[in-house]
């Protein structure tokens, strides 16, 4: 068979998936999530990427005197954020590895 490459065919293979790959990394960049914590009167917003994009902090809940707690809510508000963030990239992901774990994709 002249002309048959077998290889070329998984290039470009390899090649649409990387392309797909780098347009679900961008989405997720601008995918937002929200955490909240002390029944919202702490909220973070972070994106698919996991970066931390924004925190929000009710009034009520900054007193000089319960400074331990607002950091323990601001805590916990990212963690479920970043978490939230996470399961979203997993499943973006997933999509288009068909659940293969690929390292540093996220």
């Amino acid at each position: 068979m002249k002309g048959f490459n077998p290889m070329g065919g998984l290039m470009k293979q390899a090649q649409e998936f990387q392309k797909k790959m780098a347009q679900v990394q961008e989405d997720l960049r601008t995918r937002v999530v929200e955490g909240t914590a002390g029944g919202g009167m702490v909220k973070a917003m972070v994106n698919g990427r996991l970066e931390l994009v924004a925190l929000k902090i009710e009034r009520e809940v900054v007193d000089p005197g319960e400074v331990d707690m607002l950091q323990d809510l601001i805590i916990a508000a990212v963690s479920q954020a970043v978490k939230k963030a996470r399961e979203l990239a997993d499943a973006e992901m997933g999509k288009i590895t068909g659940g293969l774990s690929v390292p540093g994709m996220v």
